[in-house]
């Protein structure tokens, strides 16, 4: 066996010993898998290994295109959510969310790009092309096996609509509801309130879109059609005014529904963005958000 001279073994040490601290410390900083959700973590090394806003900065965030944050909705994006079709403008309930989300992220409105998403192609299985989508896309156990959601940024009430005049617009409880034509958007929270809350004696008409399920109810194709309330009042007030809203549904005992933000499944920033929406949350932007835009979508009579 050889041996190294004594200055160049010392050398080889420090120079091992640095290298330890460099693994060291970029695992530390690295994102960590969370081994319950699949989750990838961005963490900040400290006392209680948790992770910090400072752990989010632009730089160190793993976005689609780099210095830019893709943002997906779909087309045409429907007011209350969105203004004049345009997600860009911000206005609109969404449209206001998706920047503030930014900016706790980092990015000024410049480096923002929309993308357009159809809602079924958000949370289908497969690679995504944006960063986060936003389009009144309720957070289930189901979608999560093929997506990640951030934490709730709107808590969802479901509605009815129907005609003035017509059978379903008398309706005072679920149980009146069972025996009129209902419909609702395929793949939405909606047409599960039709099949797993009011049961109706005749499936429902499932439609791509909800201009598609508001231009059957105006024809008389149905007696009545569900979404969420905000969406009701608007459709109620500007599109459809003969048309009232027949009431909405209590949470009940479960989980409140929420809309999330879409995520690719086991996205380095699912940590990132549920931080941020978090924090809007807590310092009370959402609520702020929600008042200017959603202010119509007041109490409506409860179905039970």
């Amino acid at each position: 066996m050889s041996h190294a001279p004594a200055s160049r073994a010392s050398s080889r040490l420090a120079a091992a010993a640095a290298l330890s601290v460099l693994v060291l410390t970029a695992a530390a900083c690295a994102p960590q898998e969370d081994s319950a959700s699949g989750d990838t973590k961005a963490v900040t090394p400290g006392p209680s290994g948790s992770a910090s806003a400072a752990s989010c900065p632009p730089s160190a965030l793993r976005t689609r295109t780099s210095g830019k944050l893709t943002i997906g909705t779909d087309n045409p994006a429907y007011a209350p959510w969105f203004e004049d079709n345009e997600p860009a403008n911000g206005k609109g309930y969404e449209s206001a969310v998706a920047y503030a989300v930014a900016r706790r992220l980092g990015y000024d409105r410049a480096a923002v790009d929309w993308q357009s998403v159809p809602f079924n192609n958000a949370f289908a299985p497969g690679a995504k092309t944006f960063d986060f989508d936003i389009n009144q896309i309720s957070i289930t156990d189901e979608r999560r096996k093929a997506v990640d959601f951030s934490s709730g940024y709107y808590d969802v009430r479901q509605a009815v609509i129907a005609l003035k005049g017509s059978k379903a617009a008398s309706a005072t409880s679920v149980a009146a509801l069972k025996k009129v034509k209902l419909g609702a958007q395929i793949g939405t929270t909606s047409l599960d309130v039709i099949n797993d809350e009011i049961r109706p004696t005749a499936a429902a008409a499932v439609y791509q879109k909800n201009d598609l399920a508001v231009a059957a109810l105006k024809n008389g194709q149905v007696d009545a059609i569900v979404l969420d309330l905000p969406t009701a009042f608007y459709i109620t007030s500007a599109e459809l005014e003969d048309a009232r809203i027949v009431g909405q549904f209590a949470t009940g005992g479960g989980a409140q529904e929420q809309f999330g933000l879409v995520l690719d499944k086991g996205s380095p920033l699912t940590a990132c963005v549920t931080r941020a929406v978090d924090a809007l949350r807590s310092d009370g932007t959402l609520a702020k958000l929600e008042q200017q835009w959603l202010s119509d979508a007041v109490d409506a009579p409860v179905l039970k």
